[in-house]
């Protein structure tokens, strides 16, 4: 699949395995009002080097009154003069029914690059485990997207990453990336990537919600494949770790 722009394949080339997504905080004011500040993040290879930013285009009205819903478009650009785009989100809105079960008004976003499409995300029907499919630009199934699991695939493994009550494990959670034609998607199937939520220091925890995430893309994935996945990642952030709830 080799659709996108030129800096999306320079960004996201070959080399590059995972990407560090990192959630700008909101001013001081902002976190004491609970404002809802518009999602900004920039994204990272290495501690240092910083390769792409995105901010979101949504208006506060949405934001603030419909948080797990509100539509949005994020555009991702490269940080070197004149921002050039590596891929686009854009998530309509849809009315949410709430509960931890979804049997209806599925979440959805598409990603584009240059005007291309290059795929789409859309929630699944499920059961208390969330399950997010994960389409190519020919709306293929590509990838399932999902929580680690446990007691038969009944429950989210909170456990999966770590201690989750220990000093480096408190507040880490998970998205993992399956093949979609992955038949059996068990308590310990095999992954191909994940979507890790770092744990925060305890004052950062306390005082703000700025997230910070870990991508760790498929072996051998395509620059296309791995923008979808970006976008995928940014459409699970305002899913599930936006607004203190989920979708």
């Amino acid at each position: 699949m080799d659709r996108g722009t030129d800096t999306l394949k320079s960004v996201l080339n070959d080399s590059v395995k995972q990407i560090d997504l990192r959630q700008t905080r909101r001013g001081c004011m902002q976190e004491c009002l609970g404002c809802e500040a518009v999602n900004e993040f920039k994204y990272f290879t290495g501690d240092r080097d910083q390769v792409a930013h995105s901010l979101a285009d949504a208006d506060f009205c949405g934001r603030f009154c419909c948080p797990l819903t509100y539509p949005f478009t994020t555009k991702v650009t490269d940080v070197e003069g004149s921002p050039n785009e590596l891929i686009t989100v854009d998530r309509p809105f849809v009315c949410c029914p709430s509960g931890p079960c979804k049997c209806c008004c599925y979440q959805e976003a598409t990603f584009s690059s240059g005007g291309e499409k290059l795929g789409s995300a859309v929630e699944t029907c499920y059961c208390f485990v969330p399950k997010i499919k994960v389409l190519d630009a020919d709306d293929q199934e590509k990838y399932i997207l999902r929580p680690p699991t446990c007691c038969g695939g009944m429950c989210v493994n909170i456990c999966a990453e770590g201690n989750p009550c220990g000093q480096k494990g408190c507040c880490k959670s998970s998205f993992r990336f399956y093949p979609a034609d992955q038949e059996d998607i068990n308590d310990n199937a095999a992954y191909i990537g994940k979507l890790l939520k770092r744990p925060k220091s305890l004052m950062t925890e306390v005082f703000t919600d700025a997230d910070s995430f870990l991508l760790d893309f498929p072996e051998g994935s395509t620059a296309a494949e791995k923008g979808i996945l970006l976008g995928s990642s940014l459409f699970l952030n305002v899913l599930f770790y936006e607004g203190g709830g989920k979708a």
